[in-house]
């Protein structure tokens, strides 16, 4: 026991190890002095500090109170949502409650009674700050699985969202995604979007509940299967370019697009069986403090990072006041296995006035080598004094350095070189522009009219977007140096909105600006496999099924509620023994005789017991019986 308790801890992927001490009090030659190192909080339940919110409005169960069926008893719906009574009510905080004594409490949905409209819900998650996942999202789900939804996040507290994953029993139905395994990804693909089929496929409510987003299938990519080398970990996420930004939200979002089905298509006899419900949703991470705090604390509503090396802010994401001398930055994993701090620094102290600004944090702690000297400074540096003592290993900024800047200030000597931006720009957003030399007039001009807008910047213009009339809406994506159209009109997606949404195709009649240049494809939902047709319009049956929308049966076949192979005809397979042909569906045999093509004798060798009279009450019995089966759902279902 006490070595399975060793190894869960040493597997808590970034909860313990050599990070947790931010600073210690040495001795030196040059007299005590604190020893800073880099250092960050400890793994905890987030969703005791989570604020949630679901939409759209009444999508939640009980206003007006309705019932509700299961997969697994369809047609005994004795269950009830009342919101106006609090033991059959579903609130989004049951989400997130401790349930005792095993009995589930859970958020539920309305019912799918609007079908053909599609049910949809969102679930948001709100922490209104930077959290760092460090193990698996689990959401359990009550009475089934959705068969299609995916998990959204977001880094500025919800104002823009990025797809995490996606999840669907099709994948390239759903998404037009090949589905692919989290531990089938490589080092150069760990931060990767996938869509997988593991947790959308029927398996029944009471076996399968989980859906999980893989966060520690991803970590052993680096670490190994269980987790043991770590150390490799922290320096994948110091150098593999956003990798450590892929773990980082504020905020979650599941969006459940279509519910559990049953392992059936949908019946529209029964649509009250059809919802979502949500029993409970884990989320282990640690408070984002840039490795400069190891505490943090719940205050005033929301988690706060208790911040060290002379930062400050909720995410210790700034120096404090007179410890300016040199630019922010974040700490660092490396070098292991202590890190280096990278703290603030007042001017004049031990870590130096001065240092060169980079790009990703060098591998030598500040503490142990100065920092060099560079000309860039800030406007709101301290003057240094003329007094100044400079490390052996530096040398002082040039005088025109410390000179007073002419105003308006010009830019350092450092970012100079870069390209001038127009008035009212910074050299950053600017030097951005010249890196984009390659992209077309229009893409150059969009990035201008919303160059500080952040990585997505809506665009209000309409002769701006190339969306062949179907939005007058488009965003520049500001790392993937696109424009794209937002809210393609006309059942079009796309970039351009050139294409036609999944279950419509292409109207060949039509132009591309054509507002019914897309057609649906009206699939009939029995005989098709999905919804989604090809370029021509043509659906694709099940077996047996045929015609353009599958509502038609191959010869051989017969249609009820889906098409059948024949039992009987009267060409190739003839009912034996006097039987007669029924809809090509059986055979209905004569007195003493049964089987599919009444080919068995129902009597002994010696007959004895056949006598003609319980002969016809038998066959009028097997008559009664064959018309009676033919009504029952279970043939129907076969």
């Amino acid at each position: 026991m006490p070595y399975l308790v060793a190894l869960l801890l040493h597997c808590l992927p970034l909860a313990m190890g050599q990070y947790d001490i931010c600073k210690s009090w040495v001795t030196t030659d040059d007299g005590p002095s604190w020893e800073f190192y880099a250092c960050q909080p400890k793994a905890m339940r987030m969703k005791d500090y989570v604020t949630v919110r679901v939409d759209p409005a009444g999508i939640t169960c009980g206003d007006p109170p309705e019932r509700f069926c299961t997969h697994e008893n369809p047609y005994l719906c004795s269950d009830e949502c009342d919101a106006s009574n609090p033991d059959l009510a579903h609130p989004p905080k049951l989400m997130f409650d401790t349930e005792d004594e095993g009995l589930a409490t859970y958020w539920q949905s309305v019912t799918w009674r609007r079908y053909p409209e599609p049910l949809l819900a969102n679930i948001t998650l709100s922490w209104n700050k930077s959290i760092e996942l460090t193990d698996d999202i689990v959401i359990t789900f009550e009475y089934g699985r959705p068969t299609i939804m995916m998990l959204e996040k977001s880094l500025d507290n919800g104002r823009t969202w990025h797809p995490y994953q996606y999840y669907a029993d099709d994948c390239m139905e759903a998404f037009s995604m090949p589905a692919r395994r989290v531990r089938d990804l490589s080092t150069t693909s760990a931060n990767r979007v996938l869509c997988t089929e593991e947790y959308s496929r029927w398996a029944g409510s009471k076996k399968e509940k989980n859906v999980r987003f893989e966060v520690r299938d991803r970590f052993a990519i680096f670490a190994g299967p269980d987790l043991k080398n770590m150390d490799n970990l922290y320096t994948r996420l110091e150098s593999a370019k956003g990798l450590k930004d892929f773990f980082t939200v504020t905020d979650l979002r599941m969006r459940l697009l279509r519910p559990a089905l049953g392992g059936t298509y949908v019946q529209r006899e029964n649509l009250y069986k059809y919802f979502y419900a949500v029993s409970n949703i884990e989320v282990t991470g640690r408070c984002k403090c840039n490795l400069h705090a190891n505490l943090c604390t719940f205050r005033e509503g929301s988690l706060q990072c208790e911040c060290e090396h002379n930062t400050t802010g909720q995410d210790c994401g700034k120096c404090k006041k007179n410890f300016r001398s040199r630019s922010w930055r974040a700490g660092s994993y490396l070098p292991l296995p202590n890190g280096s701090p990278n703290a603030c620094a007042a001017a004049g102290s031990a870590f130096g006035t001065y240092e060169r600004p980079q790009r990703v944090p060098t591998t030598k702690s500040t503490t142990t080598t100065p920092p060099t000297a560079t000309t860039t400074t800030s406007t709101t540096t301290p003057p240094v004094p003329a007094t100044t003592t400079w490390p052996a290993v530096q040398r002082p900024p040039s005088s025109a350095a410390l000179r007073p800047r002419p105003k308006p200030p010009e830019p350092p000597e450092s970012i100079r070189a870069a390209p001038k931006s127009k008035p009212g720009r910074t050299a950053h957003s600017a030097g951005r522009r010249h890196g984009k030399k390659a992209a077309s007039s229009k893409i150059s001009k969009l990035i201008r009219l919303k160059a500080d807008s952040g990585p997505v910047a809506p665009i209000e213009k309409y002769e701006d977007c190339e969306c062949y009339g179907h939005s007058n809406r488009c965003s520049y994506i500001d790392f993937l140096n696109v424009v794209t159209c937002v809210s393609c009109k006309h059942n079009t997606r796309g970039q351009h909105c050139q294409h036609c949404r999944l279950g419509f195709y292409r109207n060949s009649s039509a132009e591309l600006d054509d507002e019914n240049v897309c057609i649906e494809c009206n699939c009939n939902q029995i005989g098709s496999v999905h919804d989604r047709c090809n370029e021509t319009g043509y659906c694709e049956c099940k077996e047996g099924a045929t015609g353009p929308k599958c509502d038609d049966c191959l010869p051989n076949y017969y249609w009820r509620q889906g098409c059948f192979p024949n039992v009987c005809d009267d060409e190739l397979l003839l009912c034996q023994n006097g039987g007669t042909c029924y809809q090509n569906q059986r055979c209905l045999c004569p007195a003493g005789f049964k089987g599919v093509l009444c080919q068995q004798s129902r009597c002994e060798a010696d007959r004895k017991d056949c006598d003609a009279a319980p002969g016809a009450r038998t066959g009028l019995g097997t008559l009664l019986l064959g018309a009676l089966a033919l009504q029952l759902p279970g043939w129907v279902d076969l």
